[in-house]
Order: C-alpha cells, then structure tokens, then sequence
C-alpha cells in the first residue's frame, strides 16, 4: 500500500476521475482534498490488485453513489463521443478495437485521439491501447485500438 504522497507524485497531483489538478496541501477532509482510491468501484466490481489512483476527496466518494463519468474535453470537435468510461470497460474485459469518436477533419481527429491517450493513462493506465484515424463518410473516425 503507497503512501498518499507517492500516490499523488505518481499521479502528478491529478485526479483520475474528473482530470483536475488536486492540492497536496489541502485538507484530507475537503470535498477538493487529496485522496486514494485504492481500486473499489460500483456494483462490488475491483479494479486489478495493486492499483491507487489519486483521486478528490468528493470525486472518490461519489464514484460509490454512482457510476463515474469522464467527461470528453470541451475544447475538442467531436461528434457522438463514446462514454470513456464504459469504453474502457468494454477494451478491458474484450480487448479488440472501437470506434469511439467521429471528428470533421483530421486535424480535429488527431487532436482528439492525443488527448484520449493522455487521458487513458491516468485514468486507465493498466489498459493498452494505441489510435487510429480513418477517413470515411467525409468525416474521420477515431478508433482505440488494444494492443
């Protein structure tokens, strides 16, 4: 069992839930405080042994009430995102590959399948995946791919 210190150098001092930074110096009792979510998540599932995530204090609790959203960053251009959450579950339990998002242009598409990447290893860092872009339709589809 880590220290919530290592945890939180490990996670660089952000949460795995809602993607936000979290200040080491705050309170342990605040809603925003600093916790460790040692793997626990809805309907009694686990996550793998050994793995602790960094997590708000608020974001850790309320991930027992109801099933976590990560939500898909405002400042890219996708079109009918798929919920992460459920994503990574699915990649995790079959592996394979999915589309996950539809971008307007490849740029917009690249831009998307970066972040997704960088949000994945701190959210699900156990699960490897690599994506792709593939043009189709007029659009271009972004798809994660297991490795």
């Amino acid at each position: 069992m880590s220290t919530l210190d290592e945890v939180g150098e490990r996670d660089a001092w952000r949460c795995w839930l809602c993607d936000e930074p979290v200040d080491p110096e705050a309170s342990v009792n605040s809603d925003r405080g600093p916790s460790v979510d040692g793997g626990a998540s809805q309907k009694g599932k686990k996550a793998p042994a050994g793995v602790e995530r960094l997590a708000h204090r608020s974001c850790n609790t309320g991930k027992g009430k109801i099933a976590p959203v990560v939500p898909w960053s405002s400042e890219l251009f996708v079109v009918d995102p798929a919920p992460i959450v459920a994503t990574v579950e699915r990649m995790t339990r079959k592996g394979g590959r999915e589309v996950v998002a539809r971008c307007p242009s490849k740029d917009d598409a690249d831009k998307a399948a970066a972040w997704l990447l960088d949000r994945l290893s701190r959210f699900a860092p156990q699960l490897r995946v690599t994506t792709q872009v593939d043009a189709g339709g007029g659009q271009f589809l972004l798809v994660l791919r297991s490795l």
